[in-house]
């Protein structure tokens, strides 16, 4: 018996639609998490707030809440990319974090292999325990890299971090809605 579909999220984003395929089955905690956001329309409106490009075709975006009370739902327990199998390889979404259950509502998507920086065992955040897997970017990769290689402020900062990282111009998400694979 074939297993059933993952589920799919449109993001329609000021700078063109973004499909993500979310990992049920192999990250469950993360996976419901986010749709939990999705389903109750909480990324209608966020912006991709920070932008990494450390070259070519090769950094990351993020995206979420950003700390905005209102939007936020109780943080979950951490799954390692140990645990789950998923890797951050160009395209894979996660949930971003500071100490392991801390996760909530910061979503990264990669570009280009971060598996060395990103996975767990590989050093990144200081505890070696990564960050959450749990998706990958089915349609949309060019919207991703251009999030990512548009301008961003020397200056500016989200809540006095990410100097440097901050785009110019924020793409937003218009709205995050599930779809039938």
């Amino acid at each position: 018996m074939p297993s059933p579909a993952l589920p799919r999220v449109v993001l329609d984003t000021s700078a063109g639609r973004i499909v993500i395929e979310v990992e049920t089955a192999k990250a469950p905690l993360s996976a419901t998490n986010f749709l939990k956001y999705v389903d109750q329309k909480k990324l209608d409106g966020v912006e991709f707030y920070r932008a990494v490009k450390a070259a070519d075709h090769f950094g990351f975006v993020q995206f979420g809440a950003n700390g905005e009370p209102k939007r936020l739902l109780p943080p979950i327990a951490h799954e390692p990319t140990t645990q789950t199998g998923l890797h951050h390889t160009d395209g894979e979404v996660s949930l971003a974090r500071l100490a392991p259950g801390t996760g909530r509502s910061e979503f990264t998507i990669s570009v280009g292999d971060q598996t060395r920086s990103l996975d767990a065992g590989q050093g990144q955040p200081a505890d070696n325990l990564g960050y959450a897997a749990f998706g990958h970017v089915v349609e949309g990769m060019d919207v991703i890299v251009g999030i990512m290689d548009a301008p961003v402020s020397p200056t500016a900062t989200q809540h006095g971090a990410f100097q440097g990282q901050v785009p110019v111009a924020p793409v937003k998400v218009l709205t995050a809605r599930r779809v039938k694979p």
